[in-house]
């Protein structure tokens, strides 16, 4: 029945484009002007990517900062062809209490998030005593440039561009957390759903400052979800006959949980991941979560009896929630 389910919610998003495969070497700045095997040349970039990711994933200590009513505005630390996309947008949600003052998560929405998506999540944070600031992701909302009307842009069969734009999104989560902390927050997590919660944990693994990390819909490889996912089929059209799984998760490796799940080990994480999930199917979910286990980094497990889609209808979207608010509110 779940299954059914997830296929009519899947089956009601509009707008999926199937887009050409191409290497996207032009998105890699050392790429750009490379010379030989893209693949072998991609291979070879991303391996030294995950071994130097501090390197990879640093960002400015600080940016020139707006905050104008309940919005804060930055450039992004990368610029893209697309202006749109280079003002990073954050929606902060501030609680009033003693402790709201003191503990804050940052919140990373699930892929083709609209602004409102996560916005009650974010309420109820406040509920639950926690300052919340919602990160448009790059490519959502008011960052998508006129010519899409989904995020293509962050997850497609652009390869080199795919790394790119998920590399933004850490990089602007970085540099959202230094706002909360000139703000005086003392205690700050991060919170992040399906793609969302990708890009927290890579946040979460190089950004020492984060307590506790609450990753919604779980996956040890991104390149994986993209390949067996109900919600990219169109996406794996266009990669089939161009590149095999294999070289597409070694390439897509620095985006990936995996190879960071050690460095998670001075915070506290959530692990949710739902029964019927087709988006990020429950084999991989539960391969992150017995990786976690084998290298004794701290975690709690929380188990949906739902599917991906179906975890933002009622009731589940109540359980999911609460789960993630307590956790959150018990580790900050």
């Amino acid at each position: 029945m779940f299954h059914r389910w997830e296929r009519r919610l899947a089956a009601a998003a509009e707008g999926r484009t199937v887009r050409p495969f191409e290497w996207g070497l032009d998105w890699i700045p050392e790429l750009r002007d490379a010379e030989g095997d893209a693949a072998s040349l991609l291979l070879d970039w991303s391996a030294r990517a995950v071994e130097n990711s501090e390197e990879f994933f640093a960002a400015p200590e600080s940016a020139d900062f707006d905050f104008a009513g309940d919005l804060v505005t930055f450039r992004s630390p990368i610029t893209t062809p697309h202006p749109e996309n280079n003002v990073v947008t954050a929606r902060y949600f501030p609680e009033k209490s003693v402790r709201g003052r003191r503990r804050a998560v940052l919140v990373l929405p699930q892929w083709n998030a609209d602004a409102d998506g996560h916005v009650g999540l974010c309420r109820l944070m406040n509920r639950f005593g926690i300052s919340a600031l919602r990160l448009s992701l790059p490519y959502h909302d008011v960052r998508m440039p006129p010519e899409l009307v989904r995020a293509d842009y962050i997850v497609s069969a652009n390869i080199g561009r795919t790394l790119t734009v998920c590399r933004q999104a850490v990089l602007d989560a970085k540099l959202a957390i230094a706002w909360l902390r000139q703000q005086g927050y003392e205690s700050i997590g991060i919170m992040g759903t399906s793609l969302g919660s990708c890009l927290s944990m890579l946040t979460a693994s190089h950004e020492p400052i984060i307590k506790a990390a609450a990753l919604n819909h779980i996956s040890p490889y991104f390149a994986d979800v993209v390949w067996s996912g109900l919600s990219t089929e169109h996406v794996r059209e266009s990669l089939d006959e161009n590149i095999d799984l294999d070289r597409l998760r070694r390439i897509w490796m620095p985006i990936s949980p995996w190879p960071y799940v050690a460095r998670m080990q001075t915070k506290r994480s959530l692990l949710v991941y739902a029964l019927y999930d087709l988006s990020f199917p429950i084999d991989l979910s539960r391969r992150l979560v017995d990786e976690f286990r084998q290298q004794a980094v701290p975690h709690d497990v929380a188990v949906l009896p739902c599917g991906h889609y179906s975890t933002g209808v009622t009731p589940f979207k109540y359980l999911d929630g609460f789960a993630i608010c307590r956790f959150l509110a018990k580790h900050l």
